[in-house]
Parts: C-alpha cells; sequence; structure tokens
C-alpha cells in the first residue's frame, strides 16, 4: 500500500467574509484553491487558444488549396474536352459566319439568363420548337 502525500503552502490572504456567503458549501481556502485552479486552467487556455488558432487557420488554408487545384485541374481537364468536341462539330458542320455569331450572342443570353446551370433537355426543347 502506497501511501500518497501532498504537500500545501499556506499563504496569508484577507478576503472579506462576504465573498464566501455566495456559496456556503465550501470552507473559505477550498473556495480559495478551487478559484485559484480554476483561474491558472483560464491562463493556460489563452495560451493554448494562442498555440492552436493559427494551426486551424494554416490547416484549413491548406484544405482550401488542395480543393482549388484538384477543381482547377478538373476544370482544365473539361476545357480541352470541350475544345476536342468543338474542333469536331467545326470540321462536321459547315456553319456561316453570321450564324455562329448569333449562336455566340444566343448563348451569352442564356447563360446570363439561368445563371450558369445549362441544361441538356432544355437546349434540346429549345431547338425543336
Amino acid at each position: 500500500m502506497s501511501k500518497e502525500v501532498s504537500f500545501k503552502n499556506r499563504q496569508v490572504l484577507s478576503i472579506s467574509l462576504d465573498t464566501f456567503y455566495t456559496n456556503k458549501n465550501y470552507v473559505a481556502s477550498e473556495f480559495i484553491e478551487k478559484a485559484i485552479l480554476f483561474y491558472i486552467g483560464y491562463l493556460s487556455q489563452q495560451d493554448n487558444l494562442n498555440y492552436i488558432s493559427p494551426m486551424i487557420t494554416e490547416t484549413v488554408k491548406a484544405q482550401i488549396n488542395g480543393t482549388e487545384q484538384r477543381l482547377a485541374h478538373l476544370l482544365f481537364k473539361g476545357a480541352v474536352e470541350l475544345g476536342k468536341m468543338t474542333h469536331l462539330l467545326a470540321v462536321a458542320n459547315n456553319v456561316e459566319d453570321e450564324t455562329l455569331r448569333q449562336l455566340l450572342v444566343m448563348c451569352i443570353n442564356e447563360v446570363r439568363k439561368i445563371n450558369g446551370a445549362i441544361d441538356y433537355e432544355d437546349a434540346v426543347r429549345y431547338h425543336k420548337e
């Protein structure tokens, strides 16, 4: 059997007794000890917060940068595929310049109107009308 021994420092402290009447369950020395432990915890939490906040910020920035790189890569691949399809369509169809300009204006207006959410079924319905 090991016996745990704890040593406590005693300090002289003058506090009004009214301070302790708010909670009658504590003896004055217990109240002061708990208050000191609470304050020490509060101070160390501030140190941890100053250490953790920049780490969280850097982690979030790294995640955002990684996501941005993946999205940029996917957009690049999509643009390459769209370019291939555009060139295939240009070779397969003999389209006049005026028709091409009208198509450009129509597409710009449509994309503005639908806020960029292009729906294939809506495009098919439009051209069948």
